[in-house]
């Protein structure tokens, strides 16, 4: 099931939300920023041990304050603040969704992956995650829009799809 929803991920009450993160677990700003304030240091010790975490691999930590069970740290870059290309949204969703099925999780939420930092159009991005997120029908996933831009386009997306 994909659903689509307008908030902040860091209130998801899940199995699992995702951090578009970097190799080294350095969650620094954007969505890994916000995620490490609401749900405390501790996820960014754990993912930094984990690391190096190469793109295409995920690894889960626990989640702290947070209301769900497990961050997913799902690199979209090696290195903080880099701009990216459009495929390691691809290798990065999937990365995260596969980690999710291979721990048995129900339900996962996604922010939009690589449209911070990495510099990858609402668009873009929306299209590829969604194109992923289909692959996976086991999973209850969330897309999970800060933006109301990313919102309608992720909706209409999903809504014209089925």
């Amino acid at each position: 099931m994909l659903l689509v929803k307008m908030g902040d991920i860091t209130e998801e009450d899940c199995d699992a939300i995702v951090n578009p993160a970097n190799s080294l677990g350095i969650m620094g700003g954007g969505v890994a920023l916000a995620i490490k304030k609401k749900g405390g240091e501790e996820i960014e010790k754990e993912a930094r041990a984990k690391a190096p975490i190469k793109l295409g691999q995920a690894i889960a930590t626990k989640a702290g304050k947070l209301k769900c069970k497990y961050v997913i740290h799902s690199p979209t870059m090696e290195k903080p603040a880099q701009k990216i290309p459009l495929e390691n949204v691809r290798i990065a969703t999937r990365a995260a969704l596969d980690l999710a099925k291979k721990l048995n999780l129900r339900s996962v939420a996604l922010p939009g992956m690589g449209t911070g930092v990495g510099g990858i159009s609402y668009e873009d991005a929306a299209k590829v995650m969604v194109e992923e997120c289909r692959k996976f029908k086991d999973l209850e996933i969330r897309l999970v829009a800060f933006d109301p831009t990313f919102y309608k386009i992720l909706k209409k997306l999903v809504e014209k799809n089925g």
